[in-house]
């Protein structure tokens, strides 16, 4: 971010006197609501920071780390006693008080925009850290950034800045989100279908790798024919032969290479039932296998659709959750797993998927589905009676985008899965139930 901006951003800032609420919407950006509700966001990542704000951007997630909580207990709804900007360099700092404190207790909020060290420092009276977004030791950099440490300035810069005046404030502040969002989604969008198109291909290369019914069954029969053939033809057969001249039903000779030597006919003979059996299993349950790879195809590319059509980078985020590693933990692979603001949404990918999560379901999870007509099925993992409605809201969307690519008006139906009854597979009736909209023209 550049010096001259921020030098006109900290003289806007300084027409506020509370911060009302400051919190984290994703791992390096930063909502802090000033008073009459003026919300700025700090986007506080390494070598690309910036100030911006925009009409809504929604939270990834609830942030719990120490750095997060004390956040909170300084800064919620406290007095700003003076806002400036530190040594002239690209650090705001804003000195608070609780307005609820009885005893006043300055705390700082350091913003530092400072390329590779960017960071969110929160501090004392006497500068000591207490907390920070990235705590630095000594051997990444000169200035040690520890809790219990007193932090030292940065030296000056050895040049002079080069002014750009901001002709309007409010417009510049909307456009640089709307500039930083356009390119990271378009990076992430790019980058995620470039993933979704390389499983999609995986997928589409085992369906058209698929045995066909018919000639499973024939390997079958001839399996079954030639290990019967082996049993008439016992006494001709010698131990750990490669080659079998084999006098077929009809008289005539069949020449047979195995592929490696038995120790005696009846090997020969149980290896080739084997086989029988094996390909009459495969073609029994092919359709199984066929529909369930379909049933992947067909997610997948509605994935890639959801992706294509994504507004935002937080809608990204959603899409892609990152992955916890536990071998002890068992993954579904007919259910697809997101998390909005740390609530746990869950949806099948096909059929088997939908009979999973409605028979693992909690009574007060809350269950989605399109109003009458076919979708996939969506749990809201909860125990809480009044579910937020932008919680819900995000849920029947992805309901709504893994079922149809249509740009329509759609209707979700949602009640608690105690009021959910399974007829037959994933079909089921319900009764008590809201109904939301969900429009995928905008």
């Amino acid at each position: 971010m550049k010096l001259s901006h921020l030098k006109q951003l900290q003289t806007y800032l300084q027409q506020f006197s509370k911060i009302s609420a400051i919190y984290r919407v994703n791992d390096t950006t930063l909502k802090i609501v000033f008073d009459k509700n003026e919300t700025i966001y700090c986007n506080m990542q390494r070598s690309n920071s910036s100030m911006f704000k925009c009409s809504e951007y929604p939270r990834s997630k609830v942030y719990n780390a120490p750095f997060d909580i004390l956040l909170a207990k300084r800064f919620n709804r406290c007095n700003i006693l003076n806002l400036e900007l530190l040594n002239g360099d690209k650090i705001i700092r804003i000195k608070t008080a609780l307005a609820s404190a009885y005893k006043e207790e300055i705390t700082y909020l350091q913003l530092e925009f400072t390329g590779k060290y960017t960071n969110v420092i929160i501090l004392d009276a006497d500068n000591i850290v207490l907390e920070a977004l990235r705590h630095v030791d000594l051997f990444s950099s000169f200035r040690e950034v520890r809790v219990g440490q007193k932090l030292l300035d940065i030296p000056p810069a050895p040049f002079v800045a080069k002014e750009y005046p901001i002709e309007d404030i409010e417009a510049f502040l909307y456009s640089v989100y709307e500039k930083e969002q356009e390119a990271q989604l378009n990076n992430l969008k790019k980058q995620k279908i470039a993933f979704l198109n390389k499983k999609l291909k995986k997928l589409q290369k085992l369906y058209d790798k698929l045995d066909d019914e018919a000639s499973l069954l024939a390997q079958a029969q001839q399996s079954e024919h030639y290990g019967n053939l082996v049993l008439s033809n016992l006494h001709t057969i010698s131990p750990y032969a490669q080659h079998l001249e084999l006098l077929d039903y009809d008289g005539k000779t069949l020449s047979i290479e195995l592929e490696k030597p038995y120790a005696s006919a009846h090997l020969i003979s149980n290896m080739y039932f084997t086989q029988s059996k094996k390909a009459k299993q495969k073609a029994k349950h092919l359709h199984i296998e066929e529909e369930s790879l379909r049933s992947k195809i067909e997610h997948t590319k509605l994935f890639i659709h959801t992706v294509q059509n994504a507004k935002n980078t937080a809608k990204i985020t959603l899409l892609f959750p990152k992955r916890v590693q536990n071998k002890k933990l068992k993954v579904n692979e007919s259910i697809e797993t997101f998390f909005i603001e740390g609530y746990k949404v869950q949806l099948g990918k096909n059929e088997k998927g939908n009979i999973s999560l409605l028979q693992n379901a909690r009574a007060k999870d809350i269950w989605l589905h399109l109003k009458d007509q076919p979708s996939c099925h969506v749990l809201i993992t909860t125990d809480k009676q009044n579910l937020p409605e932008h919680i819900i809201q995000s849920a029947a969307r992805l309901c709504v985008d893994f079922t149809t690519t249509s740009e329509d008006r759609f209707l979700v139906d949602y009640t608690p899965r105690r009021e959910v009854t399974i007829q037959n597979g994933a079909n089921v009736l319900y009764n008590k139930y809201k109904t939301i909209e969900v429009d995928t023209r905008s």
